[in-house]
């Protein structure tokens, strides 16, 4: 079955022409003029992937808003923002956000739809990985996560999280090294009211946790301003 992308774009030419070059690619195409009605499309099925322009008619953050009620419905859809603001402080709002990239406009056609295949071969790579991962468990480390029974576990000694704790864990592992922003570990908690310091009191408390098995854990990273790293 072909791929669904998604195209939330207020320029009637632009959006055609997106369109069109996707499609001839072979995925299925639905493009959206605004935030309110890519909503109601979103809200019968979700896409595999989404590009969103920032401004979206009258709405000047439009599109970094409907990235993060996108990401509240899946965390791990792949957006790339496609815009004439480059900004850097753009730039950094838009991927701290969750996006996985951030193209200017004008763009090259071709270039957009191998960006667009390149990142949704990620993306069933990282699928195919979790697969696994709740099935048979996963290692990082002295680290194991059992998806299935909501199982952690330190050097052998189990660590008692609740379901929130266990989530935002399974997100901040799961790209050892990397760091996670708050807006992802925000999705992970699966809650509608969420702030920075709620997250933070969170790894506070998986922190305590771990230190309880072992006083010298030190994994967890605080990347001020952003989120957290999981570095061993």
């Amino acid at each position: 079955m072909a791929k669904k992308i998604a195209i939330v774009e207020d320029d009637p030419d632009q959006r055609l022409n997106y369109s069109d070059a996707i499609a001839k690619k072979g995925y299925e195409v639905a493009s959206h003029a605004n935030r309110l009605e890519a909503i109601r499309a979103f809200d019968l099925e979700l896409p595999d992937l989404a590009i969103l322009d920032i401004i979206l008619e009258d709405e000047i953050d439009g599109g970094f808003q409907l990235c993060r009620e996108l990401l509240q419905r899946a965390p791990d859809l792949p957006i790339i923002f496609l815009t004439e603001r480059i900004d850097e402080i753009d730039k950094i709002s838009g991927l701290r956000l969750g996006a996985w990239d951030y193209l200017p406009k004008p763009i090259s056609l071709d270039y957009l739809v191998e960006r667009i295949t390149s990142l949704l071969r990620i993306s069933e790579a990282r699928g195919s990985r979790e697969t696994e991962d709740k099935t048979t468990g996963r290692k990082i480390g002295e680290l194991t996560l059992d998806q299935d029974a909501l199982i952690v576990t330190w050097r052998n000694q189990r660590i008692d999280l609740s379901g929130t704790e266990f989530r935002m864990l399974a997100k901040l592992v799961r790209i050892p090294g990397h760091a996670v922003s708050y807006e992802t570990l925000m999705n992970a908690t699966m809650q509608s009211l969420v702030t920075n310091n709620t997250i933070n009191t969170h790894m506070r408390n998986i922190r305590k946790k771990f230190e309880v098995a072992d006083p010298d854990f030190n994994f967890i990273k605080s990347e001020y301003g952003f989120g957290y790293r999981w570095s061993e």
